[in-house]
């Protein structure tokens, strides 16, 4: 039978009519009078109900981990008030029967908790009302303002700084779209707990007016009606006020510490318990001196002795044991051993010429553990993301990038090399983020200010904290293995026209050449020499055009190869015949180009001396290259 009503219950949940019942049952509390014995269910249910809302959202990691949690403030806030009313008929209807007439929940707490005594349960209630309204709902009603407001202006940087990881390859589009509506839902959880937090607050006042009015309610009915003696009246009316009043501020103040606790928290791996553990009690010089101040202060005359030397004795032996386990695991920690040299002689061979690395990155040391996948690195992931994406944009596959460590470097130095040779060098902080200003900020941030290596704009490397700041007043922050990702991608972008050579053309070729054999037949090498091919296509790259539809690339050079094999011409063919994606490329979907016209004569001179100067490219007279350098600057 259990298991059946069990079933059913489950089955009612999920058909979704599991709140609206929920609601009506709360109406009809308002309406209907209950018995005392569905007060005492109810009140118990109410008391468990806001301990596990607590509980939740103690061993929650993250705030958006219990995204409902406005929604069932509300609802614990209308229960508790509703059941608030309930008992208030229960106490003026049969008050005068004595304190057990409203249950015997209203009762415990009336009699056993305040020990029967309706002064000290009246200071006790107040007590609880200051800690409820003064304390932790004026501060939970502050915090939650503050970080709605942090939350919504941080949403532009942070929607920039998405858009900024998706261009450099760092993330795909569904990981984009996953970080897109999470930041929608952070800003929605913020804004609801924003107003639910009012509903703590305006409780807090409720069970403040509604005690004062029970109590006068009360001894009006228990006088005037039952004709009960003042003293009679106002002790059986006020215990049971009291233990009303008791019953419904315990789960107010579980619920009010709840709303706190998950507006305070900052995401983690770790829940509440695990996080103050791991950092309150995790320095054993901060435990010692306490110890040594606890101790000196039960050493004085007169103090409790006993209850100061106690606690400083157990605090030198946390202190002493969190500093053995720290030295222990440093002793522990496993060391690498040098590599010993082989005694037997061996003669030189090719092996030991090494060939130079395509692309390579080399990293200071401090800089290892963004490389390290074993210490949490995540650049090894995204310099793959990286070479995916530009992969896809120019057509033709990125070859690895080499990653080694060079003591020679700073610490905090990377370079990036091509063929062996440096082309870009810069210096981050891996224990920092770079705020980069997209050229509209408002504000100005503390920290190493330095311009940003792949773009050169403004940028400031700041703190980890101060990450929300720099985003609501309009900085783009990302971390430093993102600055080198963005980086390496903008240098591989410049040198494309480099990193494709004869391999590349070959492979290009063949996967062709598995849609248009006769095209690649007849192109390569009878029509056109490989080497001439890959002269086009560097001249494409170089400027910035794609190579991606090799068809419409392969098709133009075969028909305009017989009349020449000047690369140049070829290339102003090939580049005639992708004019659409060139356009697309500079202007989007704009139905509109912006450009710049040549008078026909200065067109002439031009034209004439490109074909007369051939392959050494085109001379221009001094005095006539100064005029249009001007007027193309005020153009």
């Amino acid at each position: 039978m259990n298991r059946t009503l069990l079933t059913a219950v489950r089955d009612l949940v999920r058909s979704g009519l599991g709140a609206p019942i929920l609601l009506i049952l709360m109406l009809a509390m308002v309406v209907l009078p209950l018995p005392p014995i569905a007060l005492d269910l109810l009140f118990t249910f109410n008391i468990s109900l806001s301990l596990i809302i607590l509980l939740v959202v103690i061993y929650s990691r993250r705030p958006l981990d219990f995204s409902i949690f406005p929604s069932v403030l509300l609802i614990g806030t209308l229960l508790r008030l509703a059941l608030n009313i309930a008992s208030t008929r229960v106490v003026l209807l049969h008050g005068q029967n004595g304190p057990g007439a409203a249950g015997h929940v209203i009762k415990a707490f009336g009699e056993f908790v305040v020990g029967g005594n309706y002064a000290v349960g009246l200071v006790v209630f107040i007590i609880l009302v200051i800690i409820n309204f003064v304390v932790v709902t004026k501060g939970a009603t502050r915090v939650s303002e503050v970080t709605a407001r942090f939350t919504l202006d941080a949403m532009p940087g942070k929607q920039m700084a998405i858009d900024a990881d998706l261009n450099a390859g760092i993330i795909t589009h569904e990981e984009a779209r996953e970080r897109r509506a999470e930041i929608s839902r952070e800003a929605e959880f913020y804004g609801s707990m924003d107003g639910a937090s009012k509903f703590v607050r305006g409780d807090a006042v409720a069970g403040i007016l509604i005690l004062i009015i029970n109590i006068l309610g009360g001894l009006a009915v228990g006088v005037l009606q039952h004709h009960l003696p003042l003293q009679d009246a106002l002790r059986t009316y006020t215990l049971l006020t009291i233990g009303d009043g008791l019953v419904a501020q315990i789960p107010a103040l579980l619920l009010s510490t709840a709303a706190a606790i998950i507006v305070t928290r900052v995401s983690s791996a770790q829940d509440l318990g695990q996080q103050v553990i791991s950092q309150l009690f995790s320095s054993p010089r901060a435990l010692a001196i306490t110890a040594g101040v606890i101790g000196l202060l039960g050493l004085i005359p007169g103090m409790p002795n006993f209850a100061f030397l106690t606690l400083a004795v157990l605090l030198g032996v946390a202190a002493y044991w969190l500093y053995s386990r720290a030295g222990a695991e440093e002793v522990e920690a496993p060391q690498t051993a040098p590599e010993q040299a082989s005694a037997e002689s061996h003669d030189l061979s090719w092996d030991d010429v090494q060939p130079v690395d395509l692309i390579g990155l080399e990293v200071g040391y401090r800089l290892i553990p963004l490389v390290d996948k074993n210490q949490g690195g995540q650049l090894m992931a995204r310099i793959k993301g990286v070479r995916k994406k530009l992969s896809q944009e120019l057509g033709f596959l990125v070859q690895p990038v080499h990653i080694r460590d060079d003591l020679d470097l700073a610490p905090n130095t990377y370079r990036v090399s091509l063929l062996g040779v440096p082309v870009g060098e810069s210096e981050v902080f891996p224990d920092r983020e770079l705020a980069i200003n997209p050229g509209q900020v408002f504000g100005t941030l503390q920290g190493v200010t330095v311009k940003d290596p792949a773009f050169g704009l403004e940028a400031v490397w700041i703190e980890p904290g101060q990450r929300d700041e720099a985003q609501a007043m309009g900085y783009t922050v990302v971390d430093a293995g993102t600055v080198i990702a963005t980086h390496l991608s903008q240098v591989i972008q410049d040198h494309a026209h480099e990193l494709l050579g004869h391999e590349e053309i070959q492979q290009l070729l063949d996967l062709l050449a598995r849609s248009q054999p006769k095209l690649v037949e007849n192109l390569v090498p009878k029509t056109l020499p490989l080497g001439v091919m890959l002269k086009v296509l560097q001249n494409l790259l170089a400027e910035r055009i794609p190579i991606r539809d090799m068809r419409t690339i392969a098709e133009t050079l075969a028909a305009h190869a017989p009349q020449s094999q000047d690369p140049g011409v070829l290339t102003a063919a090939v580049r005639t015949a992708l004019g659409r994606l060139i356009v697309q490329h500079i202007n989007g979907m704009s139905s509109e180009l912006p450009v710049i016209t040549l008078d026909p004569a200065l067109e002439q001179i031009l034209h004439q001396s490109l074909q007369s100067s051939g392959e050494g490219g085109g001379g221009m007279e001094p005095g006539l290259a100064e005029r249009l350098h001007g007027s193309l600057s005020q153009a």
